[in-house]
Protein backbone atom coordinates (compact mmCIF):
# COMPACT_ATOMS: atom_id res chain seq x y z
CA UNK A 1 0.00 0.00 0.00
CA UNK A 2 1.70 3.33 -0.86
CA UNK A 3 1.15 5.36 2.03
CA UNK A 4 1.03 9.49 1.01
CA UNK A 5 -1.46 11.21 3.79
CA UNK A 6 -2.93 10.77 7.62
CA UNK A 7 -6.28 9.66 5.88
CA UNK A 8 -4.57 6.45 4.11
CA UNK A 9 -3.93 4.91 7.39
CA UNK A 10 -7.50 4.54 8.89
CA UNK A 11 -6.76 5.75 12.03
CA UNK A 12 -9.11 6.22 14.75
CA UNK A 13 -10.78 9.39 15.27
CA UNK A 14 -9.13 10.67 18.72
CA UNK A 15 -5.84 9.66 16.42
CA UNK A 16 -6.81 11.68 13.72
CA UNK A 17 -8.12 14.33 15.72
CA UNK A 18 -4.93 15.22 17.42
CA UNK A 19 -2.78 15.19 14.06
CA UNK A 20 -5.08 17.97 13.07
CA UNK A 21 -4.73 19.86 16.47
CA UNK A 22 -0.88 19.75 15.84
CA UNK A 23 -0.85 20.96 12.48
CA UNK A 24 0.81 18.00 10.55
CA UNK A 25 -0.76 17.72 7.03
CA UNK A 26 1.13 15.18 5.42
CA UNK A 27 3.50 12.00 6.92
CA UNK A 28 7.10 12.12 7.10
CA UNK A 29 9.23 9.04 5.43
CA UNK A 30 10.37 7.92 8.86
CA UNK A 31 6.18 8.12 9.22
CA UNK A 32 5.48 6.49 6.65
CA UNK A 33 7.88 3.52 6.65
CA UNK A 34 7.20 3.08 10.13
CA UNK A 35 3.54 3.11 11.73
CA UNK A 36 2.34 0.72 9.04
CA UNK A 37 5.07 -1.48 10.47
CA UNK A 38 4.61 -1.19 13.76
CA UNK A 39 0.51 -1.87 13.69
CA UNK A 40 1.15 -5.23 11.65
CA UNK A 41 2.28 -6.27 15.20
CA UNK A 42 6.12 -6.38 14.45
CA UNK A 43 8.85 -4.91 16.48
CA UNK A 44 11.17 -1.53 15.13
CA UNK A 45 14.07 -0.43 15.07
CA UNK A 46 14.43 2.98 13.11
CA UNK A 47 17.16 5.11 12.46
CA UNK A 48 15.97 8.64 10.69
CA UNK A 49 17.88 11.96 10.57
CA UNK A 50 17.08 13.93 13.98
CA UNK A 51 13.79 16.46 13.62
CA UNK A 52 12.71 14.43 11.01
CA UNK A 53 9.14 13.10 13.00
CA UNK A 54 10.25 10.06 15.13
CA UNK A 55 7.84 10.84 18.37
CA UNK A 56 4.60 10.70 15.90
CA UNK A 57 6.48 7.53 14.14
CA UNK A 58 5.57 5.82 17.34
CA UNK A 59 3.14 7.28 19.18
CA UNK A 60 0.37 7.19 16.30
CA UNK A 61 0.51 3.34 16.41
CA UNK A 62 1.01 3.10 20.13
CA UNK A 63 -2.38 4.66 20.87
CA UNK A 64 -4.03 2.97 17.94
CA UNK A 65 -2.76 -0.52 19.54
CA UNK A 66 -3.99 0.73 23.46
CA UNK A 67 -7.28 1.38 21.78
CA UNK A 68 -7.61 -1.94 20.06
CA UNK A 69 -6.74 -3.55 23.45
CA UNK A 70 -9.03 -1.27 25.63
CA UNK A 71 -10.40 -0.71 28.07
CA UNK A 72 -7.44 -0.99 30.76
CA UNK A 73 -7.80 -0.84 34.15
CA UNK A 74 -6.61 2.11 36.40
CA UNK A 75 -3.59 0.37 37.30
CA UNK A 76 -2.90 -1.68 34.54
CA UNK A 77 0.37 0.10 32.19
CA UNK A 78 -0.48 -0.68 28.66
CA UNK A 79 2.39 1.51 27.12
CA UNK A 80 5.84 3.26 28.62
CA UNK A 81 7.90 5.36 26.48
CA UNK A 82 11.78 5.60 27.92
CA UNK A 83 13.85 8.48 27.45
CA UNK A 84 17.60 9.65 28.17
CA UNK A 85 17.01 13.15 29.78
CA UNK A 86 14.48 14.73 31.41
CA UNK A 87 13.82 17.56 28.99
CA UNK A 88 13.11 14.69 26.62
CA UNK A 89 10.63 12.91 28.42
CA UNK A 90 8.62 15.97 29.15
CA UNK A 91 8.03 16.83 25.98
CA UNK A 92 6.87 13.54 24.98
CA UNK A 93 4.48 13.73 27.77
CA UNK A 94 3.35 16.76 26.58
CA UNK A 95 2.65 15.10 22.95
CA UNK A 96 0.91 12.19 24.73
CA UNK A 97 -1.35 14.82 26.67
CA UNK A 98 -2.66 16.30 23.08
CA UNK A 99 -3.24 12.89 22.17
CA UNK A 100 -5.12 12.04 25.62
CA UNK A 101 -7.23 15.30 25.09
CA UNK A 102 -9.18 13.34 22.13
CA UNK A 103 -8.65 9.93 23.66
CA UNK A 104 -9.89 10.22 27.47
CA UNK A 105 -9.86 6.46 28.37
CA UNK A 106 -6.38 6.39 29.41
CA UNK A 107 -4.31 7.87 31.78
CA UNK A 108 -0.37 8.84 31.68
CA UNK A 109 2.29 9.82 34.33
CA UNK A 110 5.81 11.07 33.37
CA UNK A 111 8.24 9.83 36.10
CA UNK A 112 11.38 11.81 36.08
CA UNK A 113 13.56 13.26 38.79
CA UNK A 114 12.93 16.22 40.76
CA UNK A 115 10.03 14.90 42.65
CA UNK A 116 10.79 12.10 45.32
CA UNK A 117 9.54 8.56 44.30
CA UNK A 118 6.91 8.72 47.25
CA UNK A 119 5.32 11.65 45.30
CA UNK A 120 5.18 9.93 42.18
CA UNK A 121 3.95 6.84 43.72
CA UNK A 122 0.97 8.26 45.32
CA UNK A 123 0.29 10.23 41.87
CA UNK A 124 0.28 6.75 40.66
CA UNK A 125 -2.05 5.66 42.67
CA UNK A 126 -4.56 7.82 42.88
CA UNK A 127 -5.06 8.65 39.04
CA UNK A 128 -3.47 5.56 37.55
CA UNK A 129 -1.04 5.26 34.70
CA UNK A 130 -1.85 3.34 31.28
CA UNK A 131 0.78 5.31 29.65
CA UNK A 132 4.40 5.90 31.25
CA UNK A 133 6.95 8.08 29.94
CA UNK A 134 9.79 8.25 32.39
CA UNK A 135 13.78 8.26 32.47
CA UNK A 136 15.01 4.83 33.36
CA UNK A 137 16.70 5.54 36.59
CA UNK A 138 13.17 6.95 37.92
CA UNK A 139 11.34 3.69 36.03
CA UNK A 140 13.92 1.38 37.72
CA UNK A 141 13.37 3.17 41.19
CA UNK A 142 9.75 2.16 41.19
CA UNK A 143 10.40 -0.86 40.07
CA UNK A 144 12.95 -1.77 43.15
CA UNK A 145 12.06 0.59 45.95
CA UNK A 146 8.26 0.23 46.65
CA UNK A 147 6.07 -2.49 48.11
CA UNK A 148 3.00 -0.17 47.97
CA UNK A 149 2.66 0.22 44.10
CA UNK A 150 3.78 -2.98 43.23
CA UNK A 151 4.83 -1.80 39.45
CA UNK A 152 5.75 -5.63 38.08
CA UNK A 153 2.11 -6.25 38.69
CA UNK A 154 0.80 -3.59 36.81
CA UNK A 155 3.00 -4.03 33.96
CA UNK A 156 1.64 -7.30 33.05
CA UNK A 157 -0.65 -5.41 30.65
CA UNK A 158 2.21 -4.14 28.84
CA UNK A 159 1.40 -3.73 25.01
CA UNK A 160 4.19 -1.54 23.87
CA UNK A 161 7.81 -0.72 24.99
CA UNK A 162 9.69 2.18 23.18
CA UNK A 163 12.77 3.39 23.97
CA UNK A 164 13.41 6.97 22.52
CA UNK A 165 16.71 8.17 20.91
CA UNK A 166 18.22 4.47 21.93
CA UNK A 167 21.55 4.86 21.20
CA UNK A 168 21.90 7.36 23.52
CA UNK A 169 20.27 5.59 26.40
CA UNK A 170 22.77 3.45 26.30
CA UNK A 171 25.54 5.77 25.67
CA UNK A 172 24.60 7.51 28.76
CA UNK A 173 25.23 4.20 30.89
CA UNK A 174 21.46 3.27 31.27
CA UNK A 175 22.61 -0.27 29.67
CA UNK A 176 22.44 -2.18 33.04
CA UNK A 177 19.13 0.02 34.36
CA UNK A 178 17.52 -0.85 30.86
CA UNK A 179 18.74 -4.61 30.84
CA UNK A 180 17.14 -4.92 34.69
CA UNK A 181 13.82 -2.56 33.49
CA UNK A 182 13.46 -5.22 30.80
CA UNK A 183 13.93 -8.17 33.00
CA UNK A 184 10.47 -6.98 34.82
CA UNK A 185 8.49 -6.53 32.20
CA UNK A 186 6.44 -9.34 29.84
CA UNK A 187 8.37 -10.79 27.03
CA UNK A 188 5.20 -10.66 24.57
CA UNK A 189 5.11 -6.96 23.66
CA UNK A 190 5.82 -4.79 20.96
CA UNK A 191 9.07 -2.75 21.07
CA UNK A 192 10.02 0.40 19.13
CA UNK A 193 13.47 1.43 18.99
CA UNK A 194 14.04 5.02 17.26
CA UNK A 195 17.30 6.20 17.16
CA UNK A 196 19.09 8.92 14.72
CA UNK A 197 22.82 6.57 14.77
CA UNK A 198 22.96 3.09 15.14
CA UNK A 199 25.59 1.93 17.69
CA UNK A 200 26.63 -1.52 18.69
CA UNK A 201 25.28 -1.30 22.16
CA UNK A 202 21.77 -0.64 20.18
CA UNK A 203 22.93 -4.06 18.03
CA UNK A 204 22.66 -5.76 21.32
CA UNK A 205 19.83 -4.76 22.59
CA UNK A 206 18.51 -5.19 19.55
CA UNK A 207 19.53 -9.02 19.92
CA UNK A 208 18.50 -9.03 23.47
CA UNK A 209 15.29 -7.42 23.97
CA UNK A 210 13.31 -7.51 20.47
CA UNK A 211 11.74 -10.54 18.49
CA UNK A 212 12.78 -10.58 14.56
CA UNK A 213 12.66 -6.62 14.48
CA UNK A 214 12.41 -4.51 11.44
CA UNK A 215 15.07 -2.25 10.80
CA UNK A 216 14.18 0.99 9.24
CA UNK A 217 16.69 3.06 8.03
CA UNK A 218 15.48 6.56 6.54
CA UNK A 219 17.71 8.47 4.54
CA UNK A 220 17.12 11.72 3.37
CA UNK A 221 16.38 12.78 -0.81
CA UNK A 222 19.83 13.56 -2.56
CA UNK A 223 21.99 11.85 -0.58
CA UNK A 224 22.75 7.96 0.10
CA UNK A 225 23.94 8.89 3.61
CA UNK A 226 22.85 12.09 5.37
CA UNK A 227 23.24 12.54 8.86
CA UNK A 228 21.99 15.96 9.19
CA UNK A 229 19.06 17.68 7.82
CA UNK A 230 19.22 18.86 4.07
CA UNK A 231 17.77 22.40 5.14
CA UNK A 232 20.43 22.97 7.56
CA UNK A 233 22.78 25.37 6.57
CA UNK A 234 26.74 24.11 8.35
CA UNK A 235 29.88 26.61 9.01
CA UNK A 236 32.69 26.55 10.93
CA UNK A 237 34.48 29.66 12.26
CA UNK A 238 38.85 29.08 13.57
CA UNK A 239 39.32 31.58 16.77
CA UNK A 240 42.44 32.07 18.70
CA UNK A 241 41.47 31.13 22.05
CA UNK A 242 41.91 34.74 23.58
CA UNK A 243 39.18 36.09 20.73
CA UNK A 244 36.57 33.38 20.69
CA UNK A 245 34.62 34.53 23.83
CA UNK A 246 35.20 38.12 21.87
CA UNK A 247 33.68 36.38 18.52
CA UNK A 248 30.89 34.35 20.44
CA UNK A 249 29.32 38.16 21.96
CA UNK A 250 29.72 39.48 18.62
CA UNK A 251 27.70 36.56 16.66
CA UNK A 252 24.99 36.81 19.19
CA UNK A 253 24.19 40.15 19.31
CA UNK A 254 24.18 40.08 15.71
CA UNK A 255 21.32 37.88 15.70
CA UNK A 256 19.45 39.83 18.22
CA UNK A 257 16.11 39.03 17.73
CA UNK A 258 16.71 35.19 16.79
CA UNK A 259 16.55 32.30 18.93
CA UNK A 260 20.02 30.64 19.76
CA UNK A 261 21.43 27.56 21.09
CA UNK A 262 24.76 27.53 22.77
CA UNK A 263 26.80 24.39 23.51
CA UNK A 264 29.66 24.03 25.88
CA UNK A 265 31.57 21.33 26.82
CA UNK A 266 31.13 20.94 30.33
CA UNK A 267 28.80 22.21 33.54
CA UNK A 268 30.93 24.50 34.64
CA UNK A 269 31.27 26.94 31.04
CA UNK A 270 27.58 27.10 30.99
CA UNK A 271 27.70 28.08 34.72
CA UNK A 272 30.35 30.74 34.04
CA UNK A 273 29.46 31.92 30.71
CA UNK A 274 25.96 32.09 31.82
CA UNK A 275 26.77 34.84 34.15
CA UNK A 276 28.96 36.66 31.63
CA UNK A 277 26.64 36.91 28.93
CA UNK A 278 24.02 38.14 31.42
CA UNK A 279 26.02 40.97 32.27
CA UNK A 280 27.28 42.19 28.45
CA UNK A 281 24.04 41.40 26.51
CA UNK A 282 21.37 42.89 28.10
CA UNK A 283 18.74 43.44 25.67
CA UNK A 284 18.61 39.81 24.77
CA UNK A 285 17.05 37.01 27.29
CA UNK A 286 19.88 34.76 28.29
CA UNK A 287 19.46 31.26 30.27
CA UNK A 288 21.10 27.78 31.15
CA UNK A 289 20.44 24.22 31.42
CA UNK A 290 22.88 21.73 32.52
CA UNK A 291 22.99 18.34 34.16
CA UNK A 292 24.08 19.16 37.96
CA UNK A 293 21.23 21.87 37.69
CA UNK A 294 18.14 20.05 40.15
CA UNK A 295 15.79 22.34 39.94
CA UNK A 296 13.53 24.79 37.85
CA UNK A 297 14.88 22.75 34.26
CA UNK A 298 11.89 21.58 33.48
CA UNK A 299 10.65 25.38 33.99
CA UNK A 300 13.35 26.86 32.04
CA UNK A 301 13.30 23.89 28.80
CA UNK A 302 9.29 25.13 28.76
CA UNK A 303 10.08 28.93 29.34
CA UNK A 304 12.67 28.87 26.04
CA UNK A 305 10.33 26.92 24.17
CA UNK A 306 7.89 29.66 24.52
CA UNK A 307 10.41 32.36 23.89
CA UNK A 308 10.06 34.49 20.28
CA UNK A 309 14.27 35.31 20.72
CA UNK A 310 16.57 34.28 23.01
CA UNK A 311 20.06 32.45 23.99
CA UNK A 312 20.08 29.14 25.77
CA UNK A 313 23.47 27.95 26.72
CA UNK A 314 23.32 24.58 27.79
CA UNK A 315 25.40 21.10 27.55
CA UNK A 316 25.00 17.77 25.96
CA UNK A 317 22.03 17.21 27.81
CA UNK A 318 19.88 19.23 25.43
CA UNK A 319 21.39 17.66 22.38
CA UNK A 320 18.80 14.58 21.86
CA UNK A 321 15.65 14.91 20.55
CA UNK A 322 13.98 17.98 22.41
CA UNK A 323 12.02 19.87 20.04
CA UNK A 324 12.25 23.89 20.52
CA UNK A 325 10.20 25.71 17.74
CA UNK A 326 11.92 28.32 15.98
CA UNK A 327 15.86 28.16 16.83
CA UNK A 328 17.44 29.54 13.57
CA UNK A 329 20.86 29.32 14.81
CA UNK A 330 22.81 26.26 16.83
CA UNK A 331 26.34 27.57 18.43
CA UNK A 332 29.00 24.82 19.29
CA UNK A 333 31.30 26.86 21.42
CA UNK A 334 33.35 23.83 22.00
CA UNK A 335 33.27 20.65 19.88
CA UNK A 336 31.56 17.77 21.37
CA UNK A 337 33.42 14.80 22.95
CA UNK A 338 32.12 12.35 20.46
CA UNK A 339 31.28 13.21 16.96
CA UNK A 340 28.06 11.75 16.89
CA UNK A 341 27.22 14.54 19.23
CA UNK A 342 28.07 16.87 16.75
CA UNK A 343 25.04 15.72 14.66
CA UNK A 344 22.28 15.90 17.59
CA UNK A 345 23.70 19.47 18.87
CA UNK A 346 22.58 20.43 14.85
CA UNK A 347 19.59 18.37 15.04
CA UNK A 348 18.37 21.53 17.37
CA UNK A 349 17.30 23.49 14.17
CA UNK A 350 15.91 22.99 10.86
CA UNK A 351 13.10 20.52 12.00
CA UNK A 352 10.59 18.57 10.23
CA UNK A 353 11.53 20.53 7.47
CA UNK A 354 12.50 23.99 8.24
CA UNK A 355 15.42 25.43 7.55
CA UNK A 356 18.45 26.49 10.18
CA UNK A 357 21.92 26.95 11.13
CA UNK A 358 24.71 25.56 12.74
CA UNK A 359 28.02 27.18 13.49
CA UNK A 360 31.28 25.41 14.90
CA UNK A 361 33.53 27.40 16.55
CA UNK A 362 37.22 25.77 16.40
CA UNK A 363 40.60 26.73 17.91
CA UNK A 364 43.36 27.04 14.93
CA UNK A 365 45.17 23.96 15.77
CA UNK A 366 41.82 21.70 15.70
CA UNK A 367 40.67 22.61 12.04
CA UNK A 368 41.55 19.15 11.21
CA UNK A 369 38.13 17.89 13.12
CA UNK A 370 36.43 19.50 9.80
CA UNK A 371 37.61 17.00 7.49
CA UNK A 372 37.12 14.42 10.35
CA UNK A 373 33.57 15.46 10.50
CA UNK A 374 33.45 14.86 6.76
CA UNK A 375 34.51 11.67 7.02
CA UNK A 376 32.73 10.32 9.95
CA UNK A 377 29.92 11.92 10.38
CA UNK A 378 29.29 12.76 6.33
CA UNK A 379 28.63 16.10 6.97
CA UNK A 380 29.90 19.07 5.11
CA UNK A 381 31.08 22.47 6.86
CA UNK A 382 31.69 25.73 5.18
CA UNK A 383 34.07 28.08 6.15
CA UNK A 384 32.95 31.41 8.25
CA UNK A 385 35.74 33.91 8.41
CA UNK A 386 36.19 34.93 11.92
CA UNK A 387 35.63 39.06 12.12
CA UNK A 388 37.86 41.44 14.13
CA UNK A 389 35.48 42.17 17.06
CA UNK A 390 35.84 44.50 20.06
CA UNK A 391 37.60 43.25 23.01
CA UNK A 392 35.56 42.77 25.98
CA UNK A 393 37.75 40.53 27.89
CA UNK A 394 38.95 43.31 30.09
CA UNK A 395 35.10 44.36 30.86
CA UNK A 396 34.87 40.25 32.10
CA UNK A 397 37.96 41.03 34.11
CA UNK A 398 36.89 43.59 35.78
CA UNK A 399 33.68 42.11 36.43
CA UNK A 400 35.45 38.81 38.06
CA UNK A 401 37.29 41.30 40.21
CA UNK A 402 34.43 43.35 41.90
CA UNK A 403 32.24 39.64 42.56
CA UNK A 404 34.58 36.56 43.66
CA UNK A 405 31.45 34.36 42.30
CA UNK A 406 32.30 35.25 38.61
CA UNK A 407 35.82 35.04 39.40
CA UNK A 408 35.33 31.33 41.09
CA UNK A 409 33.46 30.07 38.38
CA UNK A 410 35.98 30.96 35.69
CA UNK A 411 38.47 28.83 37.70
CA UNK A 412 36.11 26.17 37.65
CA UNK A 413 35.33 26.33 33.96
CA UNK A 414 38.89 26.59 32.78
CA UNK A 415 39.44 23.38 35.29
CA UNK A 416 36.67 21.78 34.04
CA UNK A 417 37.62 22.76 30.00
CA UNK A 418 41.23 21.45 30.28
CA UNK A 419 39.78 18.23 31.76
CA UNK A 420 37.12 17.86 29.34
CA UNK A 421 40.08 18.58 26.41
CA UNK A 422 42.34 15.33 28.28
CA UNK A 423 39.36 13.17 27.39
CA UNK A 424 38.49 14.21 24.08
CA UNK A 425 37.31 10.91 21.91
CA UNK A 426 38.82 12.32 19.31
CA UNK A 427 42.15 12.59 21.26
CA UNK A 428 44.27 12.35 18.45
CA UNK A 429 43.33 15.56 16.96
CA UNK A 430 42.43 17.35 20.50
CA UNK A 431 45.97 17.05 22.28
CA UNK A 432 46.19 19.42 25.50
CA UNK A 433 49.73 19.76 24.51
CA UNK A 434 48.62 21.71 21.15
CA UNK A 435 46.72 23.85 23.59
CA UNK A 436 48.06 27.58 24.15
CA UNK A 437 47.22 27.80 28.09
CA UNK A 438 48.10 31.89 27.81
CA UNK A 439 45.47 32.62 24.95
CA UNK A 440 43.36 30.54 26.73
CA UNK A 441 43.19 31.77 30.37
CA UNK A 442 43.01 34.94 28.74
CA UNK A 443 39.77 34.09 26.43
CA UNK A 444 38.60 32.32 29.92
CA UNK A 445 39.15 36.01 31.03
CA UNK A 446 40.96 34.77 34.53
CA UNK A 447 42.59 37.04 36.87
CA UNK A 448 45.36 34.07 37.90
CA UNK A 449 45.83 30.43 36.45
CA UNK A 450 44.26 27.89 38.98
CA UNK A 451 46.09 25.30 40.67
CA UNK A 452 46.00 22.08 39.37
CA UNK A 453 48.02 19.10 38.25
CA UNK A 454 47.94 19.61 34.53
CA UNK A 455 49.64 22.99 34.61
CA UNK A 456 52.71 21.72 36.78
CA UNK A 457 55.63 22.76 35.33
CA UNK A 458 53.83 25.35 32.49
CA UNK A 459 55.08 28.43 32.40
CA UNK A 460 52.02 30.19 29.96
CA UNK A 461 53.51 33.00 27.54
CA UNK A 462 51.27 35.78 26.90
CA UNK A 463 49.23 35.61 30.28
CA UNK A 464 50.12 37.41 33.40
CA UNK A 465 47.97 37.13 36.34
CA UNK A 466 46.38 40.35 37.81
CA UNK A 467 48.76 42.42 40.71
CA UNK A 468 45.61 42.15 43.33
CA UNK A 469 44.41 40.32 46.93
CA UNK A 470 42.89 37.53 45.35
CA UNK A 471 41.54 36.64 49.21
CA UNK A 472 40.01 40.15 49.39
CA UNK A 473 37.60 39.80 46.57
CA UNK A 474 34.30 39.50 47.92
CA UNK A 475 30.91 37.81 46.78
CA UNK A 476 28.27 40.77 45.10
CA UNK A 477 25.83 38.28 47.83
CA UNK A 478 25.74 39.92 51.30
CA UNK A 479 25.01 36.86 52.43
CA UNK A 480 27.70 34.22 51.26
CA UNK A 481 29.82 37.32 51.71
CA UNK A 482 29.12 37.21 55.08
CA UNK A 483 30.08 33.14 55.91
CA UNK A 484 32.76 33.51 53.46
CA UNK A 485 34.16 36.07 56.75
CA UNK A 486 32.80 33.76 59.06
CA UNK A 487 35.09 31.01 57.16
CA UNK A 488 38.33 33.06 57.34
CA UNK A 489 37.82 34.12 60.43
CA UNK A 490 37.70 30.47 61.59
CA UNK A 491 40.82 29.74 59.94
CA UNK A 492 43.14 32.67 60.88
CA UNK A 493 42.01 31.53 64.47
CA UNK A 494 42.70 27.56 63.93
CA UNK A 495 44.47 26.95 60.22
CA UNK A 496 44.98 23.10 61.16
CA UNK A 497 41.35 22.51 61.46
CA UNK A 498 40.21 20.32 58.81
CA UNK A 499 37.35 21.84 57.07
CA UNK A 500 34.23 19.63 57.94
CA UNK A 501 32.72 18.47 54.69
CA UNK A 502 28.86 18.78 54.11
CA UNK A 503 26.06 16.26 54.77
CA UNK A 504 25.60 16.26 50.94
CA UNK A 505 29.15 16.19 49.49
CA UNK A 506 29.50 12.81 52.10
CA UNK A 507 26.40 11.15 51.02
CA UNK A 508 27.23 11.57 47.30
CA UNK A 509 31.00 10.59 47.92
CA UNK A 510 29.18 7.79 50.09
CA UNK A 511 26.84 6.57 46.90
CA UNK A 512 29.86 6.71 44.90
CA UNK A 513 32.16 4.40 46.89
CA UNK A 514 28.91 1.90 47.43
CA UNK A 515 28.84 2.07 43.11
CA UNK A 516 32.18 1.71 42.89
CA UNK A 517 32.54 -1.74 44.90
CA UNK A 518 29.52 -2.75 43.61
CA UNK A 519 31.55 -2.52 39.94
CA UNK A 520 34.46 -3.82 41.13
CA UNK A 521 33.21 -7.06 42.51
CA UNK A 522 30.90 -8.00 39.85
CA UNK A 523 34.10 -7.27 37.58
CA UNK A 524 35.85 -9.64 39.43
CA UNK A 525 33.79 -11.99 39.55
CA UNK A 526 33.16 -11.95 36.06
CA UNK A 527 37.22 -12.64 35.42
CA UNK A 528 36.83 -15.48 37.44
CA UNK A 529 34.15 -17.19 35.12
CA UNK A 530 35.38 -15.68 31.87
CA UNK A 531 34.66 -17.42 29.15
CA UNK A 532 36.05 -16.97 25.56
CA UNK A 533 34.01 -17.46 22.22
CA UNK A 534 36.51 -20.05 21.33
CA UNK A 535 36.10 -22.06 24.28
CA UNK A 536 31.98 -21.89 23.45
CA UNK A 537 32.88 -23.29 20.03
CA UNK A 538 35.06 -25.83 21.62
CA UNK A 539 32.58 -27.02 23.74
CA UNK A 540 29.75 -27.25 21.46
CA UNK A 541 31.66 -29.08 18.66
CA UNK A 542 32.74 -31.73 21.50
CA UNK A 543 29.40 -31.98 22.22
CA UNK A 544 28.34 -32.52 18.52
CA UNK A 545 31.19 -35.56 18.66
CA UNK A 546 29.48 -37.53 21.79
CA UNK A 547 26.47 -37.62 19.73
CA UNK A 548 27.50 -39.20 16.80
CA UNK A 549 29.82 -41.51 18.70
CA UNK A 550 26.39 -42.03 21.22
CA UNK A 551 24.62 -42.77 17.95
CA UNK A 552 27.05 -45.06 16.86
CA UNK A 553 28.02 -42.62 13.78
CA UNK A 554 31.76 -42.44 14.26
CA UNK A 555 33.84 -45.35 16.23
CA UNK A 556 35.77 -45.48 19.40
CA UNK A 557 39.52 -44.60 17.21
CA UNK A 558 37.79 -41.43 15.28
CA UNK A 559 36.06 -40.62 18.16
CA UNK A 560 39.07 -40.63 20.07
CA UNK A 561 41.52 -38.85 17.40
CA UNK A 562 38.82 -35.89 16.67
CA UNK A 563 38.16 -35.48 21.13
CA UNK A 564 41.93 -35.00 21.33
CA UNK A 565 42.30 -37.82 23.75
CA UNK A 566 45.91 -38.63 25.46
CA UNK A 567 45.57 -42.12 26.32
CA UNK A 568 48.58 -42.75 28.24
CA UNK A 569 48.00 -39.59 30.28
CA UNK A 570 44.44 -40.43 31.00
CA UNK A 571 45.69 -43.82 32.44
CA UNK A 572 43.00 -46.07 30.00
Amino acid sequence: MDIKSWGDLNLSDGVMATIEELGFESLTPVQAACITTFLSRKDVAVEAVTGSGKTLAFLVPMFEILLKYAPFKKMDVGAIILSPTRELAAQTAEVVDMFLKHIPQFTSILLIGGDTVSKDISNMLEKGANIIVATPGRLDDLFTQNSTLKLTTCVKALEVLILDEADILLDMGFERTINTILGYLPKQRLTGLFSATQTKEMEDLIRAGMRNPVCISVKQKGSLIQRTPITLSNFYMLCDADKKLNTLIWFLTSKAGSKSMVFFSTCASVSYFSCILKELIKHIPVISIHGRMKKNRHKIFSDFKDYESGILLCTDVMARGVDIPDVEWVIQFDPPIYANSFVHRCGRTARIGKTGNALLMLLPNEETYVNFLDVNQKVKLEYMKAPEVADVIPNIKKLASKDRDIFEKGLRAFVSFIRFYQKHGCNLLFRTKDLDIGKLANGYALLKLPKMPELKNIIPLNFKAMDIKFEEISYRDKNREKQRQINLKEFKENPKKKKKMSRKKEEWLKKKWEKKKKQLNKEKKQKKHKYTEQDFEDLARDARLLKKFKKGKISKEEFDAEFDVDLEENGT
